[in-house]
């Protein structure tokens, strides 16, 4: 997804009152203030009670299928525009204690809103992220492809900090 994409898109969330977090890759890049490598999507992390104005905000964008992925769950999932925009969506629900749940009710994973509260720029716009270090907590518990392995390189030596172990990560 190139960088004026993933910039619109997060302009028009922005338009529709959506309190979008970039996650993923772009957030890597985000945090880099310049794009290291091809993104074939945007992650987001978006508050659960905001859903509807995210989808009024993805249709107007022309955002409308689903993309079956390995993997989908009903608080993850991913549209796309039929071409080459895709949006991979993190749903989240803050609960009682101040932190926030991503995930089944049953087996969630638990974060902070602070680790939502990254700063970033995508082609110029200014946007929220994930903080480096749980960007960088987020790449492991998975087979990494070498995507993965760019991201954790750059987020390492940009901000200092030590590579992620197996394991962990937010599923």
């Amino acid at each position: 997804m190139p960088a004026e994409a993933a910039r619109a898109l997060m302009s028009a969330l922005d338009a529709h009152g959506v309190a979008a977090c970039v996650g993923g890759g772009w957030a890597v890049d985000a945090l880099l203030r310049r794009q290291t490598r091809d993104h074939s999507d945007v992650d987001i992390w978006v508050e659960a009670s905001d859903t509807e104005a995210l989808f009024l905000a993805l249709v107007d964008q022309g955002i409308d299928r689903i993309h079956p992925w390995p993997g989908d769950r009903p608080w993850n999932f991913v549209l796309h525009d039929g071409h080459s925009r895709r949006v991979d969506l993190h749903f989240y629900e803050a609960v009682d204690d101040g932190r926030l749940r991503y995930g089944s009710a049953n087996r969630p994973s638990m974060f902070s809103i602070e680790d939502l509260s990254g700063e970033g720029e995508i082609a110029g716009l200014v946007v929220r992220t994930e903080r480096p270090e749980f960007a960088l907590r987020n790449r492991s518990g998975y087979e990494l492809r070498e995507v993965d392995r760019h991201d954790i390189t750059m987020l390492s030596e940009e901000f200092r900090l030590q590579p992620p172990e197996t394991g962990g990560g937010i599923q």
